[in-house]
């Protein structure tokens, strides 16, 4: 999909959800609110742009998805392949939902690519076909040495010309 045929956020929101307050009220029954009321959490979140919204939707609904922080921070190790390190799982931990979600969706397109590379058709798939290796080039010719420079006779005008007399 080209960048002119995209969606604002704006149209996103009201096609998607039918609406801004819909959108909150999702984010709402999703989230986990913690120590704040959902009506202080909704009443803040209303002021919060529509892209952040989606985005914010898309995380907590995924992290939900996972089982929680501590699940997602796993399931992210195991896509990296270091499930049994203890102390990234730990760093893992200490990183947000969002970056969490980012940093395994890129470990999944990595793990795509090198299978799609590794498949035996890749070539006929519409990817490029490798380039062909360039002829040697002639050396460069050796640059030849400056000619020297004529001396230029003082006529009494240059100081060095005015000590020697």
């Amino acid at each position: 999909m080209s960048t002119a045929l995209k969606k604002s956020p704006l149209a996103r929101v009201k096609d998607d959800f039918g609406g801004k307050d819909k959108l909150v009220d999702k984010i709402v029954g999703v989230l986990d609110s913690g120590d704040e009321s959902k009506d202080d959490l909704r009443k803040r979140l209303l002021g919060v742009a529509n892209k952040k919204l989606i985005r914010l939707f898309t995380v907590a609904t995924e992290t939900k998805q996972a089982g929680g922080h501590d699940k997602l921070a796993a399931a992210t190790a195991d896509k990296l392949g270091r499930a049994k390190d203890k102390d990234y799982v730990a760093k893992l931990e200490s990183f947000s939902n969002g970056r969490l979600i980012d940093i395994m969706s890129a470990a999944e397109r990595r793990q795509g690519a090198a299978a799609a590379a590794a498949a035996p058709g890749a070539a006929a798939d519409g990817a490029k076909a490798p380039r062909a290796a360039r002829p040697a080039r002639a050396p460069k010719p050796v640059a030849k040495a400056p000619a020297p420079k004529a001396k230029a006779k003082a006529k009494g005008g240059s100081k060095s010309a005015k000590k020697k007399r």
